[in-house]
Protein backbone atom coordinates (compact mmCIF):
# COMPACT_ATOMS: atom_id res chain seq x y z
CA UNK A 1 0.00 0.00 0.00
CA UNK A 2 1.11 3.49 -0.80
CA UNK A 3 0.15 6.90 0.26
CA UNK A 4 0.14 10.61 -1.00
CA UNK A 5 -1.38 13.42 -1.69
CA UNK A 6 -4.44 12.62 0.63
CA UNK A 7 -4.83 9.11 -1.51
CA UNK A 8 -4.36 5.53 -0.93
CA UNK A 9 -3.51 2.66 -3.13
CA UNK A 10 -4.11 -0.78 -2.50
CA UNK A 11 -0.50 -2.08 -3.90
CA UNK A 12 2.70 -0.85 -3.57
CA UNK A 13 2.51 1.88 -6.70
CA UNK A 14 5.04 4.91 -7.12
CA UNK A 15 3.90 8.07 -5.50
CA UNK A 16 4.24 9.22 -8.74
CA UNK A 17 0.86 8.24 -9.48
CA UNK A 18 -1.28 9.23 -6.57
CA UNK A 19 0.49 12.92 -6.61
CA UNK A 20 -0.89 13.11 -10.29
CA UNK A 21 -4.66 14.52 -10.27
CA UNK A 22 -6.29 16.85 -12.36
CA UNK A 23 -6.32 20.14 -10.74
CA UNK A 24 -8.37 23.68 -11.63
CA UNK A 25 -6.48 26.17 -9.87
CA UNK A 26 -3.71 27.87 -11.38
CA UNK A 27 -1.21 30.47 -10.71
CA UNK A 28 -1.26 32.67 -14.14
CA UNK A 29 2.08 31.91 -14.89
CA UNK A 30 3.42 31.89 -18.19
CA UNK A 31 5.80 29.50 -19.71
CA UNK A 32 8.09 29.44 -22.46
CA UNK A 33 8.06 27.91 -26.35
CA UNK A 34 11.11 25.82 -24.95
CA UNK A 35 9.28 24.00 -22.04
CA UNK A 36 6.55 23.94 -23.87
CA UNK A 37 8.26 22.03 -26.90
CA UNK A 38 9.68 19.85 -24.31
CA UNK A 39 6.41 18.76 -23.00
CA UNK A 40 5.40 17.60 -26.11
CA UNK A 41 8.53 15.90 -27.35
CA UNK A 42 7.85 13.82 -24.55
CA UNK A 43 4.63 12.56 -25.66
CA UNK A 44 5.15 12.24 -29.16
CA UNK A 45 7.67 9.62 -27.76
CA UNK A 46 4.72 7.21 -26.58
CA UNK A 47 4.01 3.38 -27.95
CA UNK A 48 1.74 3.93 -31.44
CA UNK A 49 0.29 1.00 -33.29
CA UNK A 50 2.40 0.24 -36.35
CA UNK A 51 4.54 3.79 -35.56
CA UNK A 52 0.84 5.36 -37.04
CA UNK A 53 2.05 8.42 -34.19
CA UNK A 54 -2.18 9.60 -34.87
CA UNK A 55 -1.68 12.26 -31.78
CA UNK A 56 -1.54 16.13 -32.94
CA UNK A 57 -1.58 18.90 -29.96
CA UNK A 58 -2.71 22.00 -31.47
CA UNK A 59 -1.37 24.39 -28.52
CA UNK A 60 -1.52 27.98 -26.83
CA UNK A 61 0.25 29.48 -24.54
CA UNK A 62 -0.68 32.29 -22.17
CA UNK A 63 -0.25 35.81 -23.51
CA UNK A 64 -0.29 34.89 -27.32
CA UNK A 65 -3.05 35.81 -29.51
CA UNK A 66 -3.97 32.06 -29.95
CA UNK A 67 -4.87 31.85 -26.00
CA UNK A 68 -8.02 33.74 -26.32
CA UNK A 69 -9.46 31.51 -29.15
CA UNK A 70 -8.56 28.07 -27.91
CA UNK A 71 -10.37 29.36 -23.96
CA UNK A 72 -13.26 30.54 -26.61
CA UNK A 73 -13.40 26.72 -27.52
CA UNK A 74 -13.88 25.86 -23.82
CA UNK A 75 -17.33 25.01 -22.77
CA UNK A 76 -18.38 27.94 -20.15
CA UNK A 77 -17.91 25.87 -16.76
CA UNK A 78 -14.14 25.06 -18.31
CA UNK A 79 -13.16 28.62 -18.99
CA UNK A 80 -14.01 29.65 -15.65
CA UNK A 81 -10.67 28.32 -14.26
CA UNK A 82 -8.87 27.49 -17.30
CA UNK A 83 -8.25 30.92 -18.24
CA UNK A 84 -5.88 30.92 -15.52
CA UNK A 85 -3.63 28.50 -17.09
CA UNK A 86 0.03 28.68 -18.49
CA UNK A 87 -1.24 26.47 -21.76
CA UNK A 88 -4.57 25.48 -23.58
CA UNK A 89 -4.16 22.68 -25.97
CA UNK A 90 -6.99 20.56 -27.96
CA UNK A 91 -5.78 17.06 -28.81
CA UNK A 92 -6.87 16.04 -31.68
CA UNK A 93 -6.23 12.52 -33.38
CA UNK A 94 -6.03 10.93 -36.82
CA UNK A 95 -8.79 8.39 -37.23
CA UNK A 96 -6.93 6.50 -40.64
CA UNK A 97 -3.83 4.85 -41.19
CA UNK A 98 -2.24 4.97 -45.43
CA UNK A 99 -2.47 1.24 -46.76
CA UNK A 100 0.64 0.32 -49.17
CA UNK A 101 -1.74 1.03 -51.85
CA UNK A 102 -2.73 4.20 -51.18
CA UNK A 103 -5.99 3.65 -49.47
CA UNK A 104 -7.13 4.78 -46.11
CA UNK A 105 -8.28 2.35 -43.71
CA UNK A 106 -9.61 3.37 -39.68
CA UNK A 107 -6.61 3.15 -37.81
CA UNK A 108 -8.76 1.23 -34.67
CA UNK A 109 -6.24 2.21 -32.28
CA UNK A 110 -6.11 5.73 -32.84
CA UNK A 111 -8.03 7.18 -29.78
CA UNK A 112 -6.08 4.34 -27.27
CA UNK A 113 -2.52 5.66 -28.94
CA UNK A 114 -3.26 9.11 -28.88
CA UNK A 115 -4.74 8.64 -25.19
CA UNK A 116 -0.83 7.15 -24.46
CA UNK A 117 0.40 10.55 -25.78
CA UNK A 118 -1.58 13.08 -23.58
CA UNK A 119 -0.67 10.79 -20.90
CA UNK A 120 3.11 11.14 -21.33
CA UNK A 121 2.24 14.91 -21.66
CA UNK A 122 0.94 14.65 -18.28
CA UNK A 123 4.20 12.88 -17.12
CA UNK A 124 6.73 15.33 -18.04
CA UNK A 125 4.33 18.26 -17.52
CA UNK A 126 5.49 17.14 -13.83
CA UNK A 127 8.68 16.65 -13.92
CA UNK A 128 9.21 20.36 -14.74
CA UNK A 129 6.97 21.55 -12.00
CA UNK A 130 3.42 21.25 -13.77
CA UNK A 131 0.11 20.00 -13.45
CA UNK A 132 -2.09 19.06 -16.48
CA UNK A 133 -5.84 18.64 -16.65
CA UNK A 134 -7.72 17.19 -19.17
CA UNK A 135 -11.13 17.99 -20.34
CA UNK A 136 -14.29 16.47 -21.99
CA UNK A 137 -15.86 20.02 -21.94
CA UNK A 138 -15.37 21.90 -25.10
CA UNK A 139 -17.27 22.53 -28.43
CA UNK A 140 -15.98 20.01 -31.16
CA UNK A 141 -17.44 21.53 -33.95
CA UNK A 142 -16.16 24.92 -33.13
CA UNK A 143 -12.35 23.81 -32.76
CA UNK A 144 -12.82 21.83 -35.83
CA UNK A 145 -13.70 24.90 -37.88
CA UNK A 146 -11.40 27.60 -35.82
CA UNK A 147 -8.44 25.89 -35.80
CA UNK A 148 -8.93 24.04 -39.36
CA UNK A 149 -9.02 20.86 -38.32
CA UNK A 150 -9.25 18.42 -41.36
CA UNK A 151 -11.08 15.48 -42.59
CA UNK A 152 -10.11 12.22 -40.96
CA UNK A 153 -9.01 13.60 -37.45
CA UNK A 154 -11.00 13.66 -34.33
CA UNK A 155 -10.71 16.27 -31.67
CA UNK A 156 -10.10 13.84 -28.92
CA UNK A 157 -10.17 16.61 -25.75
CA UNK A 158 -9.00 20.01 -24.65
CA UNK A 159 -6.36 20.25 -21.97
CA UNK A 160 -4.64 22.76 -19.37
CA UNK A 161 -1.08 22.98 -18.07
CA UNK A 162 0.20 25.13 -15.47
CA UNK A 163 1.50 25.69 -11.97
CA UNK A 164 -0.96 25.14 -9.10
CA UNK A 165 -2.37 27.78 -7.23
CA UNK A 166 -4.17 27.58 -3.85
CA UNK A 167 -7.63 26.43 -4.13
CA UNK A 168 -8.81 30.18 -2.86
CA UNK A 169 -8.11 31.67 -5.85
CA UNK A 170 -11.25 29.58 -7.27
CA UNK A 171 -15.04 30.23 -6.91
CA UNK A 172 -16.78 28.87 -3.69
CA UNK A 173 -18.49 25.92 -5.98
CA UNK A 174 -14.70 24.70 -7.47
CA UNK A 175 -12.92 25.54 -4.26
CA UNK A 176 -14.97 22.79 -2.36
CA UNK A 177 -14.27 19.97 -5.03
CA UNK A 178 -10.52 21.03 -5.53
CA UNK A 179 -9.18 18.07 -3.96
CA UNK A 180 -7.79 14.87 -5.66
CA UNK A 181 -10.34 12.17 -6.71
CA UNK A 182 -10.37 8.76 -5.11
CA UNK A 183 -10.71 5.39 -7.60
CA UNK A 184 -12.85 2.38 -7.66
CA UNK A 185 -10.74 -0.22 -6.32
CA UNK A 186 -8.72 -2.57 -8.96
CA UNK A 187 -11.01 -5.78 -8.41
CA UNK A 188 -13.64 -3.45 -10.27
CA UNK A 189 -11.89 -2.74 -12.80
CA UNK A 190 -9.10 -5.83 -13.59
CA UNK A 191 -10.31 -8.70 -14.21
CA UNK A 192 -8.16 -12.61 -14.64
CA UNK A 193 -8.96 -15.01 -17.47
CA UNK A 194 -12.84 -13.45 -18.46
CA UNK A 195 -14.71 -9.64 -18.17
CA UNK A 196 -16.26 -10.33 -14.95
CA UNK A 197 -17.33 -6.53 -14.19
CA UNK A 198 -20.64 -4.96 -14.03
CA UNK A 199 -22.10 -4.68 -17.60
Amino acid sequence: MTSSNTRDSEFPIDTFFLDRWSPRAFTEETIDQATMLTILDAAHWAPSSGNNQPWRFIYALRGTPSFPVLVDILSPGNQRWAQNAAALMIVVSKTYRVASNGERRLAYTHSYDTGAAWFSVICQAMKLGYHAHGMEGFDKEKAVEVLGIPEGYRAEAAAAIGRIADRSTLPDDLAEREVPSKRKPVSEIAFEGKFTGEP
